[in-house]
């Protein structure tokens, strides 16, 4: 995430641009967060914006903020637009705590490569890419400012002191218990959710969860119906997006070259966004063009009116 050096709007403090999201940091203590339509995979940003995403995840991380904030509290407090969510500022905890309830993605990978321990947690002998774990696993990330997230395990992020025990304890509690809210309700809408990642940050003394949750930009989904160990699923999350661009030769590391995207798969991209909104809300999205340098002005000026 990057500091925007450009000047700055009445009544906001700061602005950071990060891959996906705008952030602008108000006066009032409130933050208001812009969705676009970036997209990036393997920390490199794609070549071309995907039409109506910021929109969709916005939307859909607003419903399950809302629908687990009696789980766990959380940052927002607003959606005034589809884009926008606006909330409580917090300052960030470098880490992402990532929660597996299945072996899929990063951790498929390594386990195929011949890996069994990932973050400290051990994987046994004779999984197969989409076998359940018995006890959903919490693999942590560092968030870096350049380049990868850095897998991290437990023991190292108490050891280099980057959060209390106290704090860490509870991030895993929390973590742990967004997650099984939000599998439970997947399977209620014929979708498993096999893995998922959370942000946290502290307001004051206070914990908060904070950014997004349960999106396809931060969480992989699947169909029950046909889902098991070893077979294949059709991708719903941005997983879908990482297959397409190792297909093509590209997975972020040195001497890649990023492919080029022809307007087919930006549609297509697209549509497994709105195919997954679907089957989680049972609504459309709602897409307009994007938001407006004047819409953000009075969004801004809105906030810092009524707080």
């Amino acid at each position: 995430m990057k500091e925007n050096k450009a000047p700055l709007p009445p009544g906001v403090t700061s602005v950071y641009r990060g891959k996906v999201r705008d952030v602008f940091k108000l006066e009032n203590g409130q933050v208001l967060m812009v969705c676009s339509n970036r997209i990036s995979a393997f920390d490199h940003m794609l070549p071309k914006e995907i039409p109506c995403k910021g929109a969709i995840l916005n939307q859909l991380s607003g419903v399950f903020l809302q629908q687990t904030a009696s789980v766990f509290p959380n940052w927002l407090e607003d959606i005034p637009h589809p884009q926008v969510a606006v909330g409580t500022y917090c300052t960030p905890i470098r880490i992402e705590m990532v929660v597996r309830g299945y072996l899929c993605g990063h951790a498929w990978r390594i386990y195929r490569d011949g890996g069994r321990s990932i973050c400290g947690v051990h994987l046994p002998e004779g999984l197969q890419e989409h076998s359940a774990f018995d006890q959903p696993i919490i693999t942590p990330a560092l968030k870096l400012d350049t380049g990868h997230d850095q897998d991290i395990s437990s023991e190292e992020i108490l050891n280099q002191g980057l959060v209390t025990p106290p704090v860490y304890k509870t991030m895993e509690e929390a973590s742990l218990n967004l997650y099984r809210a939000g599998h439970a309700y997947a399977e209620t809408r014929g979708l498993v959710l096999l893995d998922t990642k959370y942000e946290f940050g502290m307001h004051g003394n206070r914990l908060l969860l904070m950014d997004e949750i349960h999106t396809p930009d931060s969480s992989r989904y699947a169909y029950i119906d046909g889902f098991g160990p070893g077979k294949p699923i059709k991708q719903l999350s941005k997983e879908f997006v990482r297959h397409w661009l190792i297909d093509r030769g590209f997975q972020g590391l040195e001497g890649q070259q990023m492919p080029n995207m022809e307007e087919k798969d930006v549609w297509q991209i697209r549509e497994r966004y709105v195919e997954l909104f679907e089957q989680l809300t049972g609504n459309k999205p709602a897409c307009r063009e994007p938001i407006s340098a004047g819409e953000l002005l009075d969004l801004i000026a809105a906030c810092l009116e009524t707080k």
